[in-house]
C-alpha cells in the first residue's frame, strides 16, 4: 500500500450512518407533512366545492349502473343521464320533504314533551333514585347560562351567520347537482382523460384504484339507504306498538342517524328511550331499549353482511376513529362521509402496496384478514385482463409502426 494511502482517513458522509439516515428520513417526513398541510389548507379554503364534488361522486357511483343499463337497452347517453338524474333528484326531494313535514307536524308536541321531560328529570334528581348523584344546582346554572346566551348578542350574531350558512348550503346543493349531472354523463370520459396522463404499471394501478373506489362508494350508498329504511321501519313499528308518542319524528331520527355507523344507533336509541321514559315510564323505556338493541343486532349480523356484502370490511376501532376524525374535521358531513372514505382509502392502499404478508404465520398465528375477504379483494377476470393490457403498454406492441425519422 502506498504510504500516503496508508495514513489517509476515508471521508464518510454525515448521512451514511444510522443517525444520518434517520435525519434524512425525518427531513423527508417534515417535507411530506408540510405539503399535506398546504393541500389541506387549500382544500379547506374551497370546502364547499370539495364537499359538493365528493357528494356528487358518491351519488354518481351509486346510480351510474342505471345509466349504463339504460344505454345497453338502446337509450342515448344524454337521455339515460337525464332520466336517472331527474329520478334521483325526485327521490332526494321527496325524502327531504317527508323528513321536514314529519318533524314539523310534531314540533309543538315535541316541545311540550321536552318541557315535561325536563320537569320529570328534575323530580327524579330531587328524589334521588338515580344511581349516579347529580347536582341539580349545577344543571340549573348551566341552563341559566344557556338562556342568557339565547338572548345575548352572540345568539343574534349566530342567527345572522345561520342565514349565511343556509345560503352556502343552497349554493353547494346547486353545485353538487351540476357536478352530479356531468359525472353521470361524462364520468367514463373524465376518468379516461385522467388515466391518459400515466402509462404501464402506474396506469394499471390507478385504474384499479378508481374501479375499487367507485364500487365501494356505490355499494355503500345503496346498502346504507336500504339499511336505514329497514331500521327506521322496524323501530318505528316497535315504538308504535309500545304506545310511545312522537313516533314520526323519532322514526325520522332513526333513519337519519343510521347514516352514521355505531354512533347513530346509540343516539337514536337514547332519544327514543328518553321520550318513552317521560311519556310511559321506565318499563316502556326498557322495552324501547330492547327493541333498538335487537334491531341493531339484526343489522350488524344479518343486514350488513347480506346487503353490503364485503364492501365495509373495517374493524370497529377503525370505524370509531374515522368517525371521531371526521366529526372534528368536517362536523356532521365529516361524520357521514368518514366511514366510506376510510373504506376507499384501505382498498386503494391494498392496490399500491404489496407489503402485507397474508396467510397463517408460525409465529404470528392466523391471518386477521380471512381468505374470503382476500378473494373478494381480487378484481374480476375482465378487469384483470384490462389491467394487464395497461401494464403491457410500457412496451411497444409488435405490430406498432415506428415513427418516421426526421431528416437531418
Amino acid at each position: 500500500m502506498h504510504p500516503a494511502e496508508a495514513g489517509s482517513v476515508p471521508s464518510l458522509s454525515p448521512w451514511a450512518d444510522g443517525l444520518g439516515r434517520a435525519g434524512s428520513r425525518a427531513i423527508q417526513l417534515l417535507a411530506v407533512t408540510a405539503v399535506a398541510a398546504l393541500v389541506l389548507r387549500v382544500l379547506a379554503a374551497v370546502e364547499m366545492v370539495v364537499l359538493a364534488t365528493v357528494v356528487a361522486l358518491i351519488l354518481a357511483s351509486a346510480v351510474h349502473p342505471l345509466v349504463r343499463r339504460l344505454e345497453e337497452r338502446g337509450w342515448g347517453a344524454t337521455a339515460a343521464t337525464v332520466a336517472v338524474f331527474v329520478s334521483l333528484l325526485g327521490v332526494l326531494g321527496g325524502v327531504v320533504t317527508g323528513v321536514v313535514l314529519g318533524v314539523r307536524g310534531e314540533l309543538d308536541e315535541l316541545v311540550r314533551a321536552a318541557v315535561t321531560g325536563w320537569q320529570h328529570l328534575q323530580e327524579l334528581v330531587a328524589a334521588g333514585p338515580l344511581p349516579v348523584p347529580v347536582d341539580a344546582g349545577t344543571v340549573n346554572d348551566a341552563l341559566s347560562r344557556l338562556g342568557d346566551y339565547l338572548v345575548s348578542d352572540s345568539a343574534r350574531q349566530s342567527a345572522l351567520s345561520g342565514l349565511g350558512v343556509a345560503s352556502e348550503v343552497l349554493t353547494g346543493t346547486v353545485l353538487m347537482a351540476i357536478v352530479l349531472f356531468f359525472f353521470l354523463k361524462d364520468g367514463p370520459r373524465i376518468w379516461s382523460f385522467v388515466l391518459r396522463w400515466t402509462a404501464g404499471e402506474t396506469r394499471a394501478r390507478l385504474a384499479e384504484s378508481g374501479d375499487r373506489a367507485v364500487g365501494i362508494l356505490g355499494s355503500y350508498v345503496r346498502g346504507i339507504v336500504l339499511i336505514a329504511t329497514i331500521d327506521a321501519t322496524f323501530i318505528g313499528l316497535g315504538l308504535w306498538a309500545l304506545g310511545v308518542p312522537l313516533v314520526v319524528p323519532l322514526t325520522v331520527i332513526v333513519f337519519l342517524t343510521a347514516f352514521v355507523p355505531v354512533i347513530g344507533a346509540l343516539v337514536a336509541g337514547t332519544v327514543a328511550a328518553l321520550v318513552a321514559l317521560v311519556a310511559e315510564g321506565p318499563v316502556t323505556a326498557l322495552a324501547v331499549v330492547l327493541v333498538v338493541v335487537v334491531v341493531n343486532h339484526l343489522e350488524g349480523y344479518f343486514l350488513q353482511p347480506v346487503v353490503m356484502g364485503r364492501t365495509l370490511r373495517l374493524h370497529g376501532l377503525v370505524v370509531l376513529l374515522a368517525l371521531s376524525a371526521g366529526s372534528v374535521l368536517g362536523g356532521v358531513a365529516g361524520a357521514v362521509l368518514a366511514v366510506p372514505l376510510t373504506a376507499v382509502a384501505w382498498a386503494v392502499l391494498q392496490v399500491w402496496t404489496t407489503r402485507y404478508q397474508g396467510g397463517d404465520d408460525p409465529l404470528l398465528g392466523p391471518d386477521p384478514v380471512s381468505s374470503a375477504e382476500g378473494a373478494a379483494d381480487r378484481a374480476s377476470r375482465r378487469h384483470r385482463w384490462k389491467y394487464q393490457g395497461m401494464r403491457r403498454q410500457d412496451r411497444p406492441a409488435p405490430w406498432a409502426v415506428p415513427p418516421p425519422r426526421s431528416p437531418r
